[in-house]
């Protein structure tokens, strides 16, 4: 019996050396049956069950996330290089569910090494870890819209990059392995291209083309708004290209790169920071990790710390790391360099939002830097009203980070609930509570920013910091006004001339009354209705 129970006890608690551990013969879990099923998981074997975060949550939002993150890419790397970005947008119709979406650019092209990295391995890329203005964040976009078209399709992403007219053309085929996050390279060779530089990728996917708001379409549209530079040619489903011609041949300014901001560094963060710095100093690690730290700041940092300014970083421990974060904190300083964002101005956003909405008024804002958790942003504001636009229900909004279109989640976003909460009835606009205004008005809002904080990865709306939606507002409030003030000397015209005419009704009749009272001829009569209706007219002008 007692044999019985040790063997019992032992069938629980052993670990066969293949890794497997035995089921328990009751049918429970032991801490080391479970323990044998642990595993890391990739972070594109997360994604590739969670696609949902990225965009990729059903056929007509892939189409155009897959759109859009391609885009991105050709984007920033023209600007980069300080190329005017001329890019081709095309997509295919295969069969009911399946499309072809190309997308190419005459950038400076990929070196041959990074493609398959590139296109093939989530979390890869050059911008997480810059604070300058960018539209890609994370390394995710392109190589997520590879990754759903592998799993609907089985299909390679194909892709085609050359860096010079005197270089090769490399043709990729790739895949992604996604147990490993790594990529499968299909097939590698050199090929013959007509273009001298740039890159094409060609992704087949299962996907589903509407038009409407939410539509390639309308991202195409709001992309060639917020980009002036850019000539973009698009070619929809079976129908006509359509070319966006730039507007201007000014390239944005340069983003600069910049250090981390005191004041967005969290605890563990700095913890981190200390830890990993080559500086041998307190003080020169304060002064050179980040920007706005001049010595005589650090020292007076690290005097309300009750740290030594030549205290070794590497020495410092967690409560002393704490009062090091308490002492930033309590310490005014500069804020951050605004050189790293590049906004589009007013001057431009006015005429790019001549160029595409046909209107009566037009205004614009660009608000001076902001800062929130030590990140510097700008918020710019231009609208349209009158004109061809709809009168019909609420006003058009459209919402850009970074000069990219933000098509879905408008509810989640702080610029639509800035929007709601802008009292437009002071501008002479019609607004139901909790709602946007009605009437004939187009309303782009912009933020310009080193990492804009979206809600998701998918990147359709920003987070609701206080400093973010105040500047949003005070913007809307500047280009509301000047529309509140065109609606009201537009109003008192209409009714001035609407005034004229009624009176223009009876000058014939003052006249013949007049004849009546004078005795005057019917040639002079005729000479007083005139001179009345000169008069009429002068005061029309």
């Amino acid at each position: 019996m007692a044999k019985q129970m040790i063997a019992d006890q032992m069938d629980l608690l052993s670990v066969p050396t293949n890794g497997q551990a035995k089921t328990p013969r009751n049918g429970k879990a032991t801490a080391q049956s479970m323990a044998a099923k642990q595993r890391e998981i990739s972070v594109s074997e997360f994604f590739s069950r969670n696609r949902h975060l990225l965009g990729f949550d059903n056929p007509r939002r892939a189409l155009l996330t897959g759109v859009k993150e391609a885009v991105d890419n050709s984007l920033d790397a023209c600007e980069e290089a300080g190329i005017l970005p001329e890019i081709e947008v095309a997509l295919e119709q295969l069969a009911d569910d399946r499309y072809l979406m190309r997308v190419g650019d005459n950038g400076p092209g990929i070196v041959k090494g990074q493609i398959p990295n590139i296109f093939g391995k989530l979390l890869y890329g050059s911008k997480f870890h810059r604070l300058r203005m960018s539209r890609g964040q994370q390394g995710i976009g392109i190589s997520a819209a590879s990754m759903y078209g592998q799993l609907t399709t089985g299909k390679a992403t194909r892709i085609i990059s050359r860096t010079g007219p005197r270089r090769a053309a490399h043709y990729y085929e790739i895949q992604i392995d996604t147990t490993r996050n790594k990529p499968q390279i299909v097939r590698d060779d050199e090929v013959e291209w007509e273009h001298g530089k740039g890159t094409q990728v060609e992704i087949e996917m299962e996907a589903r083309y509407q038009r409407g708001r939410q539509s390639v379409d309308e991202y195409v549209r709001q992309t060639a708004v917020a980009n002036p530079h850019l000539t973009l040619r698009y070619t929809p489903p079976g129908g006509k290209t359509v070319v966006y011609e730039r507007s201007t041949k000014e390239m944005p300014p340069e983003a600069q790169e910049i250090k981390p901001h005191p004041y967005g560094v969290e605890l563990g963060v700095l913890m981190k920071m200390l830890q990993g710095t080559p500086h041998r100093t307190l003080q020169g690690f304060m002064t050179t990790e980040f920007s706005r730290v001049s010595v005589r700041v650090a020292k007076e940092i690290c005097e309300k710390a009750d740290l030594r300014p030549n205290s070794r970083p590497k020495s410092i421990a967690r409560e002393e790391s704490d009062r090091l974060f308490k002492a930033i904190n309590a310490t005014k300083l500069m804020r951050p360099p605004t050189d790293c964002i590049a906004p589009i101005g007013e001057a431009l956003l006015l005429q790019s939002l001549e160029q595409n909405v046909d209107a009566e008024f037009y205004t614009s804002t660009t608000r001076p830097p902001a800062v929130y958790r030590g990140n510097p942003f700008q918020i710019e504001v231009a609208i349209a009203y009158g004109g061809a636009i709809d009168t019909e229900g609420s006003i058009a909004l459209m919402r850009f980070a970074n000069r990219v279109p933000l098509l879905y989640q408008p509810s989640a976003c702080a610029i639509t609930k800035s929007l709601i909460d802008t009292d437009w009835r002071n501008y002479k606009l019609s607004q139901s509570a909790n709602a946007l205004p009605s009437g004939p008005l187009v309303v782009m809002v912009h933020m310009a920013s080193v990492w804009v904080p979206f809600t998701s990865e998918s990147k359709d709306a920003v987070a609701h910091y206080d400093e973010i939606t105040k500047e949003i507002r005070l913007a809307l409030q500047e280009c509301g006004r000047r529309v509140g003030e065109h609606i009201g000397r537009a109003r008192r015209e209409a009714e001035a001339v609407r005034k004229k005419d009624y009176i223009a009704q009876y000058i014939g009749h003052i006249a013949g009354a007049l004849q009546e009272i004078t005795g005057d001829s019917d040639r002079k009569t005729r000479e007083l209705a005139n001179n009345l209706k000169g008069m009429l007219e002068r005061s029309r002008s």
